[in-house]
Order: C-alpha cells, then structure tokens, then sequence
C-alpha cells in the first residue's frame, strides 16, 4: 500500500511540472498580449509580465509551502531554483553553445544577485525568516526594478514579443487559465512531494531544493533552450539571472511576509553554497564576456556535487 501510495505521488509530481510548465506558458502569453493591447511599453512587459511569468511556479510553490506550515519545501524551492538556473540550466545551455553577455549583465545584474544571495543567506543565518526581513528583500526588489526602469534592460527588451495578435477576449482567457493552472499545480507539487518524502526518509529541505525546485524551474528551462535554439543564446544567461534576482528578494520576501520561515541547518549550508556558484558564475562573466563551454562545464559540475551532498546528508 505504501509502494503504491509512493508511485502515485510520483506521478502526481511529474503531472505537476507539466502543468507548471504549460500554465506558466499560457500565462505569459496571455497576460503579454493584454498589456500590449493596454498600450503598455515593451520594458514594462518584461519587467512585469515576463518576469513575474517565469517565476510564477517558484512563487506559487513558495507560497503554498509557506501557508501549508512547509517552511523547509517553501524557502529550499527559492534556494533550490537558483542553483538549478545558474548551474544545469546557465552552464548546460553553455555546453551547447557557448553563451555572450553583456557589460550590464556582469557589471549591474551579477554584482546584484551576489548581493540579494548575500542577504539572503544572512537573514537565514538564524534558521528563521521574519516578516521584517520578507519586506527588507521586497523593499530591495524594488530598488532593482526601479534601476532597471531607468537605465533599461536590452535583454528584457528583446525577450518580449512585439504584436498583439488573435482575439482581444483570448489573451485574457490564456492569462486567467494559466494562473489557474499554476496555482492548482505548484499545490498538487507541493503536498506529492511532501508525501514523498516521507516515503523516503529524507528531509522536505532536500525534496525542495532538488526535486520541487528542477520542476519549477521547467519555464526558464524551456525559454534558455527555445532562446538557444533560435541563436539567441546570448538571452539565456540575462534571463536566468533576471528570474534568479526575482526568486530571492521577491517570492521568498512575499512568502516570510505572509508567513514567517523556519528551516533546517543545511538551509544555510545550502544558500552558502548557492553563494559560491553564483560568484563563480559572475567571475565567469567577468573573465571575458563570455560563458565558454568548459566554464559551463564546471557550473554543471557543482550543481551536481550540491545535489549529491544534498541526498547524502
């Protein structure tokens, strides 16, 4: 019975990334065309639209762990998430081909998400979340859309679609259907994986950081391949470390608003570790404006070398 219990779950958890994926989808597309047809410039599309969109599964998982008294699941998805986008996501994509980024990227984005991870690990130092600390990071995510919104972002820029095609009642259906699907997806995500970890013997941090946080990173997954696809690769890297930015300071700080976050002490030695990639990911940047094949490589490498340690402890 519990073998059988175990296998449905899983299921349930495979069923729930497709449905993250393909709600989240829907939800940006749809919600892209109202703001076009509201008249709303490209940039602020991509801030809001775009950027919301492709972090709405972390943030509606977030949440739901949050609410459903999962701290560990709530806060491991962000810190998970990030190391999946920086490591297998950023350096696979850059085994493919190798990925060019802008000054801006290295220079305002990079040095900001060192930052925002700095924080994080801080505020998570004393194994605790607090609602003061939630609107802390929400207060600097402002500060980072709002420099954004001054100086421009080519690569949110270039990230939007341009028409506004179909029906004027479709979009808003694709949108409200697509948040729907989210929203009913990340609980499916949230309670299975719950379930399974239990059926497994290992900790709800290490379900969150690993197996919730690959699922919900399945959108910047399908964007940075689509983006590579189309010789675009170089949008990859800016999107990836858009949403990464996004995941720390706005759905972790929305979540400890909402609720205060308590979590294991592997929480700390994880976000030091999320800490470390994205140095390295930044120096890479830095080197030559270039993230090469072999530097790809090695981003894949300690994501991987986490995950083990992960399940191993």
């Amino acid at each position: 019975m519990a073998l059988a219990s175990a296998a449905t779950n899983a299921v349930l958890v495979a069923v729930a990334v497709v449905g993250l994926a393909v709600s989240a989808g829907q939800f940006v597309a749809g919600a892209g065309g109202v703001a076009r047809r509201l008249g709303l410039s490209g940039l602020l599309v991509g801030l809001t639209v775009v950027a919301f969109g492709t972090s709405a599964p972390e943030f509606a998982v977030t949440l739901d762990a949050a609410l459903t008294a999962k701290s560990n699941i709530s806060v491991g998805n962000v810190v998970g998430s990030n190391i999946f986008n920086l490591g297998f996501i950023l350096g696979g994509v850059a085994l493919i081909r190798a990925l060019p980024v802008s000054t801006a990227l290295v220079r305002r984005d990079g040095l900001s998400l060192i930052g925002a991870t700095g924080i994080a690990l801080v505020f998570l130092s004393d194994l605790r979340l607090s609602q003061l600390e939630g609107v802390l990071l929400v207060i600097l995510l402002g500060g980072y859309l709002a420099v954004l919104v001054r100086t421009g972002s080519e690569q949110l820029k270039q990230s939007t679609a341009s028409d506004a095609s179909g029906s004027w009642w479709l979009d808003p259906l694709r949108a409200v259907a697509g948040l729907a699907g989210i929203v009913l997806s990340a609980h499916v995500l949230v309670s299975s994986a719950a379930a399974l970890a239990r059926f497994a013997g290992v900790s709800e941090w290490v379900i969150g950081v690993t197996i919730v946080a690959a699922g919900t990173s399945a959108p910047e997954f399908a964007t940075s391949v689509a983006a590579a696809r189309r010789g675009q690769a170089g949008l990859s890297a800016g999107n990836l470390v858009g949403s990464s930015i996004f995941n720390l300071l706005g759905v972790l700080g929305i979540a400890a608003i909402v609720r205060p976050l308590s979590v294991v002490g592997t929480a700390v030695d994880t976000t030091l570790w999320l800490l470390g990639l994205t140095v390295v990911a930044t120096a890479f940047f830095w080197s030559n404006e270039v993230l090469s094949r072999l530097e790809g490589g090695a981003l894949v490498v300690i994501s991987a070398a986490n995950w083990v340690i992960d399940f191993l402890g």
